[in-house]
Formats: structure tokens, C-alpha cells, sequence
């Protein structure tokens, strides 16, 4: 399989995650729509790194997936107080929390 139909198939899920944040208004999709999109960032290194044949977009997916992983953490807790405190995760409910 060429490294082309590798970014081709990144384009696609980019795309399929930007409409799921732009479109739904759960946290938790709009959330898991984010995590789509840096997965597809993280493809698209590794396809161009695997074309050039060195390794830094693959070094450079992994600094991704580790920033991924830190706001998995604080996405989710941020999630969790919102469910907490308004007892529903709705995007339009956020505005509310404000002080």
C-alpha cells in the first residue's frame, strides 16, 4: 500500500472528525471527534516520515500521542465536574460554569 492512500485515509478521518466537532454538541463525542483528528495528524507524520525515510514524524506522532494522553486526563475530569454539577454534557451547558 502506497504512503499516499496513508494521507488520503488521515484526510478523510480529519474530516469526519472536525464535522463531529462542529455538528454534535455532546462533550464526550465532541471529545473523542478531537482524539479522531489527532490520530489523524499522528498518520499523516508517520506516512510523510515513511516516505522521506527518516524518523522524525514518527518521533514527533509520539510527542503527539503523549500531549493526547495528558488531555485525555484533564479533558475527561473537566467532563466529569461539568456531569457533576450540571447533570447533563451538553457543549452549550459549558457557558454556564463560568464564575
Amino acid at each position: 500500500m502506497s504512503p499516499v492512500n496513508y494521507v488520503y485515509l488521515a484526510a478523510l478521518l480529519f474530516t469526519i472528525g472536525a464535522a463531529g466537532v462542529l455538528i454534535r454538541r455532546n462533550a464526550i463525542v465532541v471529545f473523542m471527534c478531537i482524539e479522531l483528528m489527532l490520530n489523524a495528524a499522528n498518520l499523516t507524520l508517520v506516512a510523510f516520515s515513511r516516505i522521506h525515510g527518516n524518523l522524525d514524524g514518527q518521533i514527533m506522532a509520539f510527542f503527539v500521542m503523549v500531549v493526547a494522553a495528558a488531555e485525555v486526563v484533564v479533558g475527561l475530569a473537566i467532563i466529569v465536574m461539568m456531569y457533576r454539577s450540571r447533570h447533563s454534557a451538553s457543549v452549550d451547558d459549558a457557558s454556564l460554569m463560568k464564575l
